[in-house]
Parts: structure tokens; sequence; C-alpha cells
């Protein structure tokens, strides 16, 4: 048996990144992974995404080269070639994650871990992972293996992430059926697709897809795409969608799907009760925490009733020098959240502070246009009690979206009316991924719409964006009509 000061199970965002705090601090670590490092975000969901949306968007561009003056022939979509650059770039992602890992001093062990007490694991090998409808399928060990490895530890982190959920719907276990982790696997465009579920994951392959030719549909049961972030942006979105001839279906609910001739019908109830031709479903309706094979019985950890495991703020479970970050935890389903509670926790572990605030998590998709968003919507501002000032500026006055060529969408900031603190940033548009960083250093700092107003900022440029907005919300606009007097 291998023992360690800390074990660090799933080599994701969250669980590498603890694993090299950890290694900083001083302390003997060991990751287990069964699959590539960096978890779901580098092989499944963050980065290969972004890959082939930014392949898309290159494609879009030159499509429309020519209102930029640039005469182009013979556009043409190779789907292949977008997954192999995919693949490369993951490739040289995990790879580097491998060597961060390495060099730190760092102990990979691949196999899959199995709990057999609060602090200590069996390691099965795992056999290979092709992609199947509902994502990678992992070769579980056959009855009565014998582990590969044993591992002790003084503490433990729980950072195996969350796998796509499955939806008790009649036919969803139909072929062309798939989740957003199977749609790696798809090898053509599909002519047709049915997304459903309309937010983050569902309309980035909805925007992946219908740029690159496909007839799309997008089901979602919330008044608005993306229901979780601002009305107004999802509002504006399913404009934006409808535009590039996406059918946007909201308040509508799947109830079943059909084998028919020369593909799947769709059942859609709602308003307008419907069926939709489509080739491939796509289920982006959420994730559940990955921990079904853990054998996490073993350990006496305690989880909510949809399974996530409980934790303080400095990532301890109810169990002593057990400790969970990421998606297993269902704080926030977000790479970045995990990283960050991986930081939390290895420092914890290494006897330093570190602390994080839930209040000012930025959050991005990546659609055309993007969303990004941190704190609190407009509504939510208000049900929390807060006397509102909330004030929107249009990237179409902007000087520098103008030359770009991309003038869709808006800054949307909502702040106290007494003292002028923001209290959320909300952007739709090109790069709103991006922006929101100023958003978030301003809630982090607890800044003021004066004090973003008087901040100079580049000139031309998309941040202008945030300066802009602040003076609007002051009621001093300069490059938009005056705000009308009650």
């Amino acid at each position: 048996m291998q023992e360690f000061d800390l074990l660090v199970v799933g080599g994701g965002p969250g669980g590498y990144v603890a694993a090299i705090r950890a290694a900083q601090r001083g302390l003997s670590v060991a990751v287990v992974e069964k699959e590539r490092p960096g978890g779901v975000c580098l092989n499944w969901g963050c980065i290969p995404t972004k890959a082939m949306l930014r392949s898309a968007e290159v494609y879009e561009t030159v499509l429309h080269a020519a209102d930029f003056g640039v005469n182009v022939e013979g556009v043409s979509v190779d789907y292949d070639a977008i997954t192999r650059r995919k693949a490369s770039v993951v490739k040289g992602l995990t790879d580097g994650v491998a060597g961060l890992l390495k060099g730190n001093g760092v102990t990979v062990i691949n196999g899959h871990a199995r709990f057999t007490g609060p602090t200590t694991v069996d390691v099965y090998a795992t056999g290979e992972s092709p992609l199947g409808a509902d994502g990678p399928r992992y070769a579980a060990e056959p009855t009565g293996a014998k582990p590969i490895d044993q591992v002790k530890a003084t503490d433990v982190i729980i950072a195996t992430g969350s796998v796509p959920v499955q939806l008790p719907l009649p036919g969803a276990d139909l072929p062309g059926v798939i989740t957003s982790d199977g749609a790696f696997g798809l090898t053509e465009v599909p002519k047709r697709i049915a997304v459903i579920g309309g937010s983050a994951v569902g309309a980035e392959w909805a925007t992946l897809f219908s740029t690159l030719g496909s007839e799309v549909s997008i089901i979602e049961m919330q008044k608005t795409l993306v229901p979780a972030e601002d009305a107004e942006v999802g509002k504006a979105l399913g404009r934006s969608f409808t535009k590039r001839g996406i059918k946007v279906l909201t308040e509508a609910t799947v109830s079943r799907v059909d084998q028919a001739e020369g593909g799947l019908k769709v059942t859609v109830d709602g308003a307008k009760p419907q069926q939709i031709d489509a080739d491939i479903v796509l289920v982006g309706v959420g994730r559940k925490p990955n921990t079904a094979s853990l054998d996490l019985d073993k350990t006496g950890i305690a989880t909510s009733e949809r399974g996530f495991i409980t934790v303080d703020d400095t990532l301890r479970t109810n169990v002593e020098h057990v400790y969970a970050i990421g998606d297993v935890t269902g704080k926030a389903l977000l790479a970045h959240v995990a990283s960050h509670q991986g930081v939390v926790a290895a420092e914890t572990i290494a006897g330093h502070h570190a602390a994080i605030d839930y209040n000012v998590i930025p959050a991005a998709t990546f659609t055309h246009p993007e969303v990004a968003s941190v704190g609190l919507t407009e509504a939510q501002a208000k049900d929390a009690g807060h006397d509102v000032i909330a004030a929107k500026f249009p990237f179409a006055a902007l000087g520098r979206a103008q030359s770009y060529g991309d003038t869709e969408g808006f800054m949307k900031i909502v702040a106290g009316k007494k003292y002028g603190e923001v209290l959320g940033v909300h952007i739709i548009g090109h790069a709103a991924s991006d922006l929101i960083t100023e958003g978030a250093l301003a809630m982090a700092l607890e800044a003021t719409l004066d004090e973003l107003a008087e901040t100079i900022h580049a000139h031309p440029t998309l941040g202008e964006v945030g300066m802009e907005a602040a003076m609007n919300a002051l009621g001093l606009p300069v490059h938009v009509a005056p705000p009308k007097k009650r």
C-alpha cells in the first residue's frame, strides 16, 4: 500500500489544481485518474466545445468576408478536420497538465478508485473508454477483479466531477438520442438536430450546429433560454437565435421521442403542441454528481437528496480528513469554481487560510452572441430587498464593435440606488466571456458606479462598455440618448 499526505480522487480542473497547490505547500500528493488529466473540462466539455465553436466562428466569418472587402470562394465545412483540430487542442492541454503534475512531484495513478474506508482506496485497472450516446464508456472492473494498487492518505479530496443527466423519457434509448458528452462521437454535421434544454450546454451545441449548417430546434421548459441569466439577456439570445434560423421553443417540454421514417420524431408539449423531425436529439438538461461507483457508503460521507456531497466553507465533508470539491459538491458546476475550491481545500489541509466567495462567480456561455454574468440579476436583487438601479449600454454604440462588424447585444449593470454598489453585471455580445472579468473584479473590490464611470478605459475597445453602462446608470450617458425625465 502506498501512503501519502494527500490523495486526490479525480484529475479534473479541481483535482489537478488541488494536487499542485498541495505539493507546492510541501505535501506528498497522489492523484487517481482513470482518463487523461483534465477531467470533463479538458476532455469532454469546456475545451473541446470551445475549439469546435471557434472553427464554426471562423467559418461564419469567412462566409461574410465580402462585407469586409475580402472575396473568398469555395468555402465549405470539413467536420473531420474540425474534430481533428479539437483533438489536437485537447491533447496539447492534457499533456500540459500531465507535465505540470510531474513537475510538481505529484504521483499520478491511472485507474478507477473505490473507497475501502474514509482515507483508503483500492485502484482498479480500466479499459478503453469509447464514446457512446451518453459519453465516454469506461470499462468496469470484472467481478472478482483484484486492485492494481492500494493507497492510504492522511487527507483525501474527492474531485470526480459530474456526468450528464439522463431524462426518463420514452425513446431516450433510441439510436440518435445522445447527451452533450456523446455529441463528440458524431462523425458528421447532422442535417436536423433537436436540442432538449436551453441552458449553457444546449445553447452552445445549438450555436455550433446551426453555424455549420444544421436545421436546429431548441426546446426549453422555462420562459427564456439560459434561464439562470437575467431575463433580458435570455430574451435577447432567443431573438438572436431566431434570426439565425434556429427554431426556439420556450415554455415547452418533450414528452417522447419516436423512431420515424428517415429519423426521429420529437413530441413537444406546450402552448403549441407539435412534433419535430430530427436526425439527432441532443439531451442537455443538466448534470449529476459522478459518485455512483466510488463506494462512498464505506466512508460515511453525507450527501444531499440529489446525491451531491455536503461540504462546509473550507470544503470539508462531515467525515474528518475528507474533503470534496467541484461538481460533486453541487455548489456551482463550473470548472473555474472547481479550481478555486481545489486551492481552498489544499491550503486548508496544508494549514493555510483560503476562502471562496460564492456571491462573485462569473459564468459564461459561448453562444453567438456570447453570454456572461456575475452577481445578481435585476429580479434577484429586487427579491433580496435592494432598491435597484439597472441600466444597459448597447454594443452598437461602441466604435470598436462597429469597426469589428459585430454590434449585437449589450451590457446591463444592476446596482444599489443609494450607494451605487455593483450587485450584478450581465452581458450578451461579442467577447462577453472576456469582458465579464471587469464586473467580477468590481464586485470583489466593492466598486461603485462612480468608480467604474471614472476609470479611464482605452479607446476604441469593447471594454468601454463597462464605463458607458455605469455612466448610463448614473443618468449621465455620453454616447447614447439621455434617459427620459420622469
